[in-house]
């Protein structure tokens, strides 16, 4: 532990992280803890898996333990704001992990649940509370959270806030804090309305920066396997059945498609689970928790729900379909490679999704190596073509046949019986002549 020792941690807390496992802080922890020890502002800039959680947990813990004083009523003394329910449920067990031995009362809340237990989990007031922005948002309007008296700011996952759409709640939730607080501001990016903010949240940060923005993680081995839409299933089922393959997690763009997905694998004989946003809260904590603990192999997830998933021992990410957002690859694969060990990513590319492909490599800076050698290579999908693509271009340079819409049925009546040779014609259908014959 003379790694972590070297902040001057309490045991306590020394004694936790010891237990928990980690032998040495990591790059994020070793730069962000002193100065939040020392009190000031920070912005952070790090991808998952890079240990930011610890970095803001162990000092937070230390300010808290060092300094005690009961809470007020319905009070917190630390916040930290994340965008989504299994983040939020994430960073509260690292806190109860960290800070086993420090009694000190903690909360979290989010939406999709009643909202009972987490009014009397306040009631008393908490040391350490952790919020999605909305639920907090619905309780504070009620009178059952306040903030007066907040010591310690957290904004987690900034751009994914942004993302989500909750960067006005956030804004919300900011204008009824204390003006004298620490803050701590972490985002994986930093787009140009996450950096007006932190200009207006933060008072004379230091900034610490663990990789260029949009850059994966280097432990991670990258692949590109360009294959028919028709046959992503099939090759997904032979990716998954190689041995080095312990525990995948396999991106999807839609709700739908994540569904799709792991019910074909289920009908496989595949251990499988499907998690998003549609899914209620306790089949969410369902699948994370078979993913977890080995029941599940495969866990199938859109971009949204992933976010929160903090796991080690992910061998593979797979993303079955490729992100829109070229920084959304960077998280996704982010998700492997934790807690020191290595990972493997592989995107299975159609032809219609090579631009994707090709924006995500300007993003990252670099060119992700394709594979050919698996049983799936499709060249035309290489070449950014696919079997829809191809028909409609076959179907629109064939010559055109036009086809005359049917005559309607007629019957030709002379309307002058002195010129039976030259008779005016006009058209009579049924139901006209039926009138005529009537009149």
């Amino acid at each position: 532990m003379k790694g972590f020792a070297t902040f001057d941690l309490l045991p306590a807390i020394l004694n936790a992280v010891q237990a928990a496992g980690y032998p040495a802080p990591t790059p994020i922890q070793e730069q962000a803890i002193p100065h939040l020890r020392a009190g000031r502002d920070l912005l952070g800039i790090a991808q998952t898996g890079t240990g930011k959680t610890a970095a803001f947990a162990l000092p937070i813990l230390d300010r808290l333990a060092r300094r005690r004083m009961r809470p007020g009523v319905r009070q917190a003394r630390a916040l930290i704001l994340t965008p989504t329910r299994e983040l939020a449920a994430q960073i509260d067990t690292s806190f109860a992990t960290y800070g086993a031995h420090l009694n000190l009362a903690r909360a979290v809340i989010y939406g999709g649940v009643g909202q009972q237990p987490q009014v009397r989990s306040m009631g008393r007031g908490v040391d350490i509370l952790t919020a999605t922005p909305g639920r907090l948002l619905d309780l504070m309007q009620q009178g059952f959270v306040k903030l007066d008296h907040l010591e310690v700011f957290v904004l987690d996952e900034a751009d994914r806030m942004l993302d989500m759409g909750f960067i006005q709640d956030v804004r919300t939730v900011i204008a009824r804090l204390p003006l004298v607080r620490q803050t701590l501001l972490f985002s994986a990016t930093m787009p140009g309305e996450i950096v007006h903010l932190a200009q207006g949240l933060l008072s004379d940060p230091v900034t610490v920066e663990t990789t260029p923005p949009a850059t994966t993680v280097e432990r991670v081995e990258q692949k590109v396997f360009f294959v028919e839409r028709s046959h992503k299933r099939a090759a997904l089922v032979k990716l998954l059945d190689q041995d080095d393959l312990t525990r995948a997690l396999v991106f999807t763009r839609t709700k739908h498609g994540a569904d799709k997905v792991a019910l074909d694998l289920q009908k496989r004989s595949i251990e499988a689970d499907a998690l998003h946003g549609n899914k209620s809260q306790g089949a969410r904590e369902r699948a994370l928790s078979r993913f977890r603990n080995g029941e599940s192999k495969v866990l199938v997830a859109t971009d949204i729900a992933a976010r929160g998933i903090d796991i080690n021992g992910i061998s593979h990410v797979i993303n079955f379909d490729l992100p829109n957002e070229p920084e959304s690859y960077v998280h996704r694969i982010g998700r492997t490679a934790r807690a020191g060990r290595e990972g493997v990513a592989i995107s299975l590319c159609d032809g219609l999704e090579l631009p994707l492909l090709r924006a995500i490599e300007k993003t990252i800076r670099i060119r992700i190596p394709v594979d050919t050698q698996h049983p799936h290579h499709s060249d035309r999908a290489a070449a950014g073509e696919s079997i829809t693509s191809m028909t409609s271009a076959t179907v629109v340079n064939q010559p055109v046949r036009t086809v005359r819409p049917a005559r309607p049925s007629r019957r030709v009546v002379a309307t002058s019986s002195a010129d039976r040779s030259q008779p005016m014609r006009r058209t009579v259908y049924p139901r006209a002549a039926k009138s005529n014959a009537a009149s």
